[in-house]
């Protein structure tokens, strides 16, 4: 299992910036509290926007498996590319995996074995309307495979009416036809089972589909058919990942706060946050793999917990504002501020043991001669890296500045999928102690809407005039 060490975010340990043990006392407010949040969220599960607590479990689990892998099987080596149109909730968690369980060079391997074929293909997740961003996979892709026969195209929406997916999706629908490439062999989509623009474009056009599970919102997604199928089709352990997360689930519903690791997160971080200031929330992984796994949390944290309104309408500005860093990289860009900096700051360090560097760990040689760094040689980069990760948190520590250690045994499919399932039940603990609702998100639609109305698209023009309007030119630039 993840461990959760949380003792540096205590009085004793970094003074008045800290949560009063007193407060953890088994009998006291916060137990009694906790208690009834734990109730309210076992019965609330399953129901509305809490279905994606169910993916790992019958039916949704078996459902999904038995529509991805016979897919994944049948398209095995057939094609050396696979690109996935996204954005958000619908790119960040098959970013996350990928990062995570495959190599960082995965995309540089041959794309053929000796056998003339490749078991896995190259991933490329296309989360922007960035035109050289997206030309530049296209033309790679078609670099090796100029008439797209060998890349397969999984676009993810669950309406089919998001304007980055949608006009991704229309480029790419126009580029097969023009090379002959008939859609049902090189297009995978992720949506709406029963109704939406994609799901009707789905069905006149017969693309090969994968449902977006109803009362699963985006962000909840990466354990659905919207993560999985990317992630079998690039080798991933995809019952590995619903397997850590079942796992996760008992923990995370215990009714004592003290032995349940997200009801104590989520108390530490809104307890820091609205109580000592500590508004902001950095996430430090110390391996590269974990480190788009803080992509994935960050827009998790912050769309389900900054709200206006609480649930009663009364305006509160809630939320907090996630943010990433890599060990040991931003020991030497961040920490400076970190430590010298506000403190307004709780720190979640994430780290994978010694044990879990095994099969990849690289010994640095004997015999340099150097007296300076002698102190080095025969040691592991395993062994400095950690040394770096505790050596941080002490200094941390000494500067008076709350943190936790999440620490993973190993780096795989089962651990990931716990982490996804213990952050997410976190995020619902934290949105019941900040009395919001976590699972809407209405700041973002005016931006959508703004964009239709800027894009033309019918029924939208006040959007148009009133965006006209906020920024129309101003004497307030500089340069020609």
């Amino acid at each position: 299992m993840l461990t959760l060490d949380y003792a540096n975010c205590l009085s004793d340990r970094v003074g008045p910036h800290g949560v009063d043990p007193a407060d953890l006392d088994a009998s006291g407010e916060a137990r009694e509290a906790l208690s009834g949040l734990t109730r309210r969220l076992n019965e609330s599960r399953g129901r509305g926007w809490e279905r994606w607590r169910d993916l790992h479990r019958d039916p949704m689990r078996s459902d999904h498996l038995g529509a991805i892998k016979p897919l994944v099987e049948r398209m095995r080596g057939k094609f050396d590319n696979l690109v996935v149109l996204g954005i958000g909730g619908s790119a960040l968690g098959n970013i996350a995996l990928q990062g995570a369980l495959n190599p960082s060079t995965y995309n540089l391997h041959d794309p053929r074995s000796a056998a003339g074929k490749r078991s896995a293909p190259r991933l490329f997740i296309v989360d922007n309307v960035d035109p050289y961003y997206f030309s530049s996979v296209l033309e790679l892709c078609q670099a090796t495979d100029p008439k797209l026969e060998r890349t397969l195209f999984n676009v993810i929406s669950k309406s089919g009416e998001t304007a980055e997916t949608a006009a991704q999706f229309m480029v790419i629908r126009d580029l097969l036809k023009k090379h002959g490439r008939k859609g049902p062999e090189h297009v995978v989509a992720v949506t709406d089972p029963a109704k939406g623009t994609m799901r009707q474009i789905c069905n006149s056009e017969g693309y090969s589909t994968l449902p977006v599970p109803d009362g699963v919102g985006g962000r909840f997604s990466v354990l659905s058919p919207v993560g999985l199928f990317s992630a079998a089709m690039c080798g991933i352990d995809i019952e590995g990942l619903l397997d850590g997360a079942a796992s996760m689930d008992e923990p995370t519903t215990r009714d004592n706060f003290l032995k349940n690791p997200a009801a104590m997160i989520a108390f530490l971080l809104v307890e820091l946050g609205t109580r000592k200031g500590k508004v902001n929330h950095v996430m430090m992984p110390y391996a590269n793999g974990l480190y788009l796994l803080a992509d994935w949390f960050r827009q998790l944290w912050a769309e389900s917990l900054g709200k206006k309104s609480d649930l009663q309408g009364d305006t509160v500005y809630a939320g907090f504002t996630p943010i990433k860093a890599l060990g040991t990289t931003d020991q030497h860009s961040q920490v400076q501020l970190y430590r010298e900096g506000p403190n307004d700051k709780v720190f979640c360090f994430v780290e994978l043991e010694d044990a879990g560097f095994a099969s990849r760990d690289v010994r640095i040689p004997t015999g340099l001669g150097v007296e300076a760094i002698a102190y080095l040689e025969g040691k592991s980069m395993a062994t400095l890296l950690n040394a770096e990760k505790r050596a941080t948190e002490y200094a941390l520590l000494e500067s008076q500045r709350p943190n936790f250690t999440i620490r993973f045994p190993k780096l795989d499919a089962f651990h990931v999928g716990q982490f996804i399932y213990l952050w997410e039940m976190v995020t619902a603990y934290a949105g019941l102690l900040l009395n919001i609702d976590a699972y809407d998100q209405p700041a973002v639609e005016l931006g959508k809407q703004a964009t239709f109305g800027l894009m033309g698209r019918a029924g939208y023009e006040k959007h148009l005039r009133a965006v006209n309007a906020a920024l129309a030119p101003t004497g307030y630039v500089i340069g020609s």
